[in-house]
Order: C-alpha cells, then structure tokens, then sequence
C-alpha cells in the first residue's frame, strides 16, 4: 500500500464528515422558498459556493461544484491509480459539460461549465469542436470513445453508456451501480413518457445487461430480463410513471454501499470510492431539498418519498 492511498483514505473519510445528512436536508425541504432553503444552508460547507440570491438551477449547479472540488482537492493527495479512480467517476461533471455545450450551440441558455482540473478526460478539446462531427471525433479519440452517431442525443446516450463502463470498470460495488444506472438509463429511454430510444451504434446494454434485455417491451419485462448485478434497481417497478422510484433506490443503495466502504479498516480505494459515493448522494438530497423548497416546501411525503 502506498502513502499516497494512506493519506487519501484519511482526507476522503475527512470530507465525508463535511455532508449535512438526511436530516438537515429535510430541514431545507421543509423552508417555505428558495431564498429561505439558500440562508440555511450557506451555514454549511455547502455555503461556499456563495448559494443566497442564485436562481434554482445555478444553486443545484453551485452544490454540484462543491463536490468536483472537493475530489478536485481529494485527487492532490492520492497515487496515479486514485487520480485514475476519481477521473472515471468524474465522468458525470465532464457529461454535464459536454450537454451545456450541445446547448449553446443550438442557441440555448446554459449553465457555466464545470471546471475538472485533472480530473478532465477530454474535455478542452471537446470545447474546442466546431460542429458535431469535430466533437464526435474527438470523443472517438478519447478514453469516451465513439458514440456512435453526431446527434446531441446520440452524443450524450453513448457518452451515458460508456461512463457506466468505465464505473463498472472500477469493480465492485461500481460495477453494480454502473449496471443499475445503465438498466434505468434504459428504461427511461424506452418506456418515460416523451422519450423516443435512440440506437447509437454502440451502447453499454448487451455487455453490460446482456442481449434480452434490449427486447424488453414494458418495464416489467424489462426487470425480468436483467441480469441479477442489474435487477436490482427496478424491483418493485412495474409501470413507467414508478421510475423516479427507482432513481430513489439507486441513489439509496450506492450510499449504503459507500458507508460500508466506509467502515473498512483498510487504507486503500475502498474508503475513497465510499467516500464519493456518500458525498455524491448528500449533494443529491440536498439538490432534491432545494426543489422542494423552491416550490414553497412541502409536502415532505413527496420528499420522504424521493429522498
């Protein structure tokens, strides 16, 4: 074991005690607005990022930063192998930017871009593409690989795909997370009412959830067909108005995984990997608090219910 694993084992476990929890968030899902939810939380670590006075979308954005700066920061203390670690699991940040950017170009408001640092696996290049076929083919060049078509959607659904290959590549628990959000990722293309499946030529699917998988009619059969690394996340759901129950399961299941890896005695990847999944999974709740503040709190059955 080197020192560089060591003293990343004790900083990540550090940051962890830096989330709000469960309770705090409810807390925030409980103020009356927005502008309430922000005050109380620029007293926590989260309050950093400057929240009071942000529209909803630039604080959910703001609690995200938080989080790549703080793997930003947790990847100055670990060897080459967790720098590698935190740059697949970063891959989310780097989606986000590649989608920001699909935006703008077809003339939309967006959000400011994610600053990845280290942790970026191609992403000034992907800024630097002038037309879809110039971002296709850097990604094709890259550790994202091709995704299979020029499209936005094509773009970000092959890019989706091969994030959950590099996760899964991490080995367990990720590979189970990978797998579960590569099966929800399937179902909420084929069977979320406004959604419209999209082949992109590649896809995570048949190696991943296996071939069955992708003849599934409804999302019953679809949790039927799925491999057992992947049936998990859509037990219980037999119909595509349940699906954010789902999301609810997957979030719920990767941070009981990462506390496990919490309680590891070993100073290695397990701690760090656990360490981000608890810090990914606080942002998420306290993202989903914040909607609900923003719509004047309450009822906190609906937030119980997500978070």
């Amino acid at each position: 074991m080197s020192g560089g694993w060591v003293a990343g084992s004790v900083r990540a476990k550090a940051m962890v005690r830096r989330c709000i929890g469960a309770a705090a968030a409810r807390d925030l899902a409980a103020c009356g607005s927005l502008r309430e939810a922000l005050q109380a939380l620029a007293a926590t670590p989260y309050g950093r990022e400057r929240l009071p006075g942000l529209t909803l979308s630039a604080a959910q954005h703001g609690i995200a930063s938080a989080i790549l700066w703080d793997l930003r920061v947790l990847a100055g203390w670990l060897p080459g192998d967790g720098v590698r670690l935190l740059r697949a699991l970063a891959g989310w940040f780097e989606l986000a930017n590649v989608e920001e950017l699909l935006e703008a170009k077809a003339g939309r408001p967006v959000e400011a871009e994610f600053a990845l640092g280290a942790l970026a696996t191609a992403w000034p290049r992907l800024r630097q593409a002038a037309s879809p076929a110039g971002l296709r083919a850097v990604l094709a060049a890259s550790a994202w690989g091709d995704p299979g078509g020029e499209t936005a959607e094509a773009v970000l659904l092959g890019m989706r795909s091969r994030w959950a290959a590099r996760v899964a590549a991490i080995g367990d628990p990720a590979r189970s997370w990978a797998a579960g959000a590569e099966a929800l990722l399937l179902a909420v293309q084929r069977f979320a009412p406004g959604h419209e499946a999209c082949d992109t030529g590649t896809g995570g699917a048949p190696g991943m959830l296996g071939a069955a998988a992708a003849g599934a009619v409804t999302v019953d059969e679809l949790g039927r067909r799925l491999p057992a690394r992947a049936r998990w996340v859509l037990a219980g759901i037999s119909s595509p108005g349940d699906l954010w129950r789902a999301e609810a399961a997957w979030w719920a299941r990767v941070e009981r995984d990462g506390f496990r890896l919490l309680r590891t005695s070993g100073l290695d990847s397990g701690p760090v990997l656990g360490a981000v999944a608890v810090m990914a999974a606080d942002a998420w709740r306290v993202r989903a608090a914040l909607e609900i503040a923003a719509r004047g709190g309450g009822p906190l059955e609906a937030y119980d219910a997500v978070a």
